[in-house]
This record gives structure tokens, C-alpha cells and sequence, in this order.
């Protein structure tokens, strides 16, 4: 409240100037330029304690919610416990909040609030705004969840987004939503992930790429399949449209294949060894371009039960509900295939849009975010790919990616622990 003491003081003098009329003018502009300033400054505060506030209440939500048997004064001692620990560091840190942590009707339900001085507003006479937010989450059932992660190893994630690297904070926040949601169920959870910037590194069966030998498994790097078998499940077949291919595009000459496999981009087809998820997420590095279009289109395979994974629940299987989460920090720059054997950047951009159609016309959740991206064509794309609008997240910088996961955190615990 200092600076406003020293503000307030500053103005009366100004007013108190006997000089003419030419300070008694300034002065009055002066002070809607104070309150203008000072607003600015006391809402920017007001946002950041609003989000840190509600993420803190979406993690203890989650934490009582989890988990089966458990008693509900445990629950609500777990959620309480978790906001709590959310809640230590921050602009919302020193607040004086009022919490309540309930299981009702088989839901764990979360809400709290406190009153935020201002500092500048209380000029106008504003001395405070109310910070709130509740968050609900049901309580566990008996649901399996299959998560797909498809997340851009391109070369941009190597720049610095806020006080991170953006791979790192990608890594990081990547981590902790597999331990978060793993860690109570494990019997009931599986993992994959595709790593992908231009192409994409992953073994195949012979049968399923171009040219492949007979004698032993594929590993290679992979272009999207031909139109229009880029754009579905259906299973390879003997006729090579149908099948992957080896690219060999000559301006790709300066990133070969081998820098997939040394900077550890391979695709892990959905598991339960989690350890085995977050210590490659550990060791992958950015590498090459971006098709994101190739990346979804993988993701959609290691969620089908169909070939060439097969480690995916039936489509529709009421037991089961599957994940997929996407992230980009750039517009598409690889081509992709369409009709007649073009090959387009626009065409990636077509495909991704029906690649999101289909996939979610299978009952997946698809959950978007925009990772420090302004290309405002792809953020549409990504915005209409996830599904509905609580399902697609922009993060400005590293503060803002990590806020984000602990959103997708949520937004995927309610879709396992379903509401009775």
C-alpha cells in the first residue's frame, strides 16, 4: 500500500499548485492517466491469483476424486492437502482464503474464494476484488483410459518461450500429467505417444511400408500413407497405396533419418510401462519440420484396434475411454498427400481438419493446445480439432504451458472418473 500512499500524495500536491491554471489542467489529466495505469496493473494481478486460484482447485478435485475404497473425509483431507500445496507460491499465495472440500452424490466438489486488495484502484474508491472459483470432479469408476500424446519435436521447440526452453517445459509439464494420472490406477491406464516434427520414426511390420523386406521387421522414418488412406484406420492392404512410404524427397538431404533415432523420436504404442514413457520423454530432442497432419494421423493408429498397432480397444468400447492430446507450436511446412498423388502444405492442412473429424466421430477426446503460436490459420485448425471448446488451450509461454496441463489434467480425470 506504499506506493499508493506515495501516488496519492504526489496528486494532492499537484492539485496544491498555485502556479495558474496550467497545473491545475495537468493535474486533472493526470489522474484518470493514474487510474488507467493503475487498473491495468491491479487486474493483470486479479487474472494471474484467478488462474493460479482455480488450477489449485482443478488439481484437488482431481486428488480427491482419485483412486477407489477411500473414505470421503480421506478424499476431502486429499483435496484440501493438494490445494493447499498448489497454492504455496504465486501472486495468490498471501491471500486469506476460504475453502470448502465436499463428496457429494459421488462427486468430490471443490470451491473457494478471498479478497484481493488493490493497490491502485482504491483511488477510486475500489479497495478489493473477490478471487473465486469451484471445481468438481467424479469419483472413480470402473473406466480404462488409453492416452495418446502427440507432441512437436520440430526444430522451433528448441527456442526459449518465457523463462523455459519449450521442449523442456513441454517435457516437464508432459511428466507430470503421466505420473498424475497413472499413480492410483495404474491396472487401468495406457500411455502412447508420438513424437513427430516432419516425419515420424517407428517400426512396422514389412507388409506396411513401400518397399519393405520380407526377413525382418521395419524401422525407419515414415511420410503420411497416400491419399486417401492417410485420412483413416483402414488397414494396409497388399496394394501399396495403402501402405507408408520411405521418403527420399531430396530437400530433406540436410535432415536424414538418423536424426530420429539419435535424438530418441520414436513412436511408443500405447503401454502400461509408464517409467518407460517419462524416461524417453526425458531424452527426446527437437529435430527437423512440422507435419502436424503426420502426427495425428499416428495418434489415431495407436488408439485403433486395428493394424498396425493393435494395442487399442475397440472403437466404442463402453469400458474404455481414449484420449488424444496435441500439441504445436507451428504451422504445417511439410506437404502431404492428396488426390491424385499431390503433394501440398495446404494438403496437410485439409487432412489434419478431416483427421480430427474422424477421430472424434469415433468417440475420442481430442484436447488441442497452442504452444506459443501465432499463425492464426493453425490455431483455428486446432481450435475446431479438439472437442468443443473446453478442449483447446493456448499457452503464451513456458507459466502459461504448465497452467494448461494441469487444465488437460482435469478435463481428462472427468472424462474417466465419470459423474453418477
Amino acid at each position: 500500500m506504499g506506493s499508493t500512499r506515495s501516488i496519492t500524495s504526489k496528486l494532492r500536491s499537484f492539485w496544491a499548485n498555485t502556479c495558474g491554471n496550467t497545473g491545475v489542467m495537468y493535474a486533472l489529466a493526470a489522474v484518470p492517466m493514474f487510474l488507467a495505469v493503475g487498473a491495468g496493473v491491479d487486474f493483470a494481478r486479479y487474472n494471474q491469483a484467478q488462474t493460479e486460484l482455480q488450477t489449485a482447485l482443478d488439481a484437488a478435485a482431481l486428488a480427491g476424486a482419485a483412486g477407489s475404497g477411500i473414505a470421503d473425509s480421506k478424499r476431502e483431507t486429499a483435496a484440501e492437502k493438494a490445494f493447499d500445496g498448489n497454492m504455496k507460491s504465486g501472486v495468490a499465495t498471501d491471500l486469506d482464503v476460504s475453502k470448502d472440500f465436499d463428496v457429494e452424490a459421488g462427486v468430490m466438489k471443490a470451491k473457494a474464494s478471498a479478497k484481493m486488495p488493490t493497490s491502485f484502484m482504491v483511488l477510486a474508491g475500489i479497495t478489493e476484488m473477490t478471487v473465486e472459483g469451484t471445481a468438481e470432479v467424479g469419483l472413480m469408476l470402473d473406466k480404462n483410459a488409453e492416452i495418446v500424446l502427440v507432441l512437436d519435436y520440430s526444430g522451433s521447440m528448441a527456442e526459449v518461450s518465457g523463462k523455459k526452453v519449450k521442449y523442456e517445459a513441454m517435457k516437464e509439464a508432459s511428466i507430470s500429467l503421466v505420473n498424475s494420472l497413472t499413480k492410483d490406477n495404474p491396472d487401468k491406464v495406457k500411455v502412447g505417444m508420438v513424437p513427430f516434427s516432419h516425419h515420424v520414426y517407428t517400426t512396422l511390420d514389412n507388409d506396411y511400408v513401400q518397399g519393405g523386406s520380407k526377413k525382418a521387421d521395419w524401422t525407419g522414418c515414415t511420410q503420411d500413407r497416400p491419399y486417401p488412406a492417410n485420412v483413416s484406420d483402414a488397414e494396409p492392404t497388399s496394394d501399396n497405396t495403402t501402405k507408408w512410404g520411405q521418403p527420399f524427397a531430396p530437400e530433406h538431404a540436410a535432415w536424414g533419418c538418423s536424426g530420429y533415432k539419435s535424438n530418441k523420436l520414436k513412436i511408443a504404442p500405447l503401454t502400461d510401462d509408464f517409467e518407460a514413457i517419462t524416461d524417453q520423454l526425458e531424452d527426446m530432442k527437437p529435430y527437423a519440420w512440422t507435419h502436424i497432419a503426420l502426427g495425428v494421423e499416428f495418434g489415431m493408429h495407436l488408439l485403433s484396434p486395428t493394424e498396425p498397432y493393435t494395442g487399442g480397444s475397440s472403437w466404442g468400447d463402453t469400458d474404455t475411454k481414449k484420449f488424444m492430446v496435441v500439441l504445436t507450436d507451428g504451422m504445417q511446412t511439410e506437404p502431404a498427400f492428396g488426390p491424385g498423388g499431390v503433394r501440398t502444405v495446404a494438403q496437410g492442412e485439409e487432412n489434419l481438419e478431416t483427421l480430427c473429424t474422424y477421430v472424434k466421430s469415433k468417440d475420442v477426446t481430442i484436447i488441442t493446445l497452442a504452444f506459443d503460436l501465432d499463425d492464426s490459420g493453425t490455431r483455428k485448425r486446432l481450435e475446431s480439432c479438439a472437442s468443443g471448446a473446453g478442449n483447446f488451450f493456448v499457452a503464451k509461454d513456458d507459466t502459461d504451458l504448465s497452467l494448461a496441463f494441469e487444465s488437460i489434467k482435469t478435463a481428462i480425470a472427468q472424462g474417466i472418473y465419470l459423474h453418477k
